[in-house]
């Protein structure tokens, strides 16, 4: 068998895609994800250095790496780019996000609804500085892990600071 065959299948990403799952990260930083499908999520970010962000239908690439541990990654508008490794049934997931300069220097700038500010976003990115990268590696918890089915718009409908007090802080 050529071994290139299997590196060209797609990968079985059904333990993952339709479910939302909420963590929290070694340092204290919370947000919630909804794996809309096979190439596209939503997520809302509780609290941290961009504390209160929400985004919908972020375009991802989303792989299995072995039996129920996956990897998501992805660029956003703003110049940071992302890679979640996730694995459910351990309830752990790592994380590392890597911010241009911009917004390490000013992440409220961010802290918004994406979707209805993508041209200023960019020009955010354009005008940077992007320099140096400031690096977050990060283990987290996963305190609700729940599927909710595919392609739900619902899902991830709200910004974090209109959901009910202690959503976020929901064990399942």
């Amino acid at each position: 068998m050529d071994d290139t065959t299997d590196r060209n299948q797609a990968p079985d990403v059904n333990g993952l895609v339709g479910h939302r799952f909420i963590y929290t990260y070694a340092n204290g930083w919370q947000y919630e994800m909804y794996v809309k499908n096979a190439t596209t999520i939503d997520y809302r970010i509780h609290t941290g250095h961009v504390g209160g962000r929400w985004v919908r239908d972020q375009t991802v690439d989303l792989v299995t790496l072995a039996p129920d541990v996956y990897k998501i990654s992805w660029t956003e508008p703003t110049g940071t780019s992302v890679v979640v490794n996730v694995m459910p049934a351990l309830r752990r997931l790592h994380g590392t996000i890597f911010f241009p300069e911009w917004i390490r220097l000013d992440g409220s700038k961010t802290v918004l609804f994406q979707n209805d500010h993508l041209d200023e976003m960019r020009a955010y990115r354009d005008a940077g500085p992007t320099y140096p990268i400031y690096v977050v590696p990060e283990f987290a918890d996963i305190t609700l892990f729940e599927y909710v089915g595919v392609d739900d718009q619902t899902i991830v409908a709200a910004a974090p600071a209109d959901l009910p007090p202690g959503f976020a802080d929901r064990r399942n």
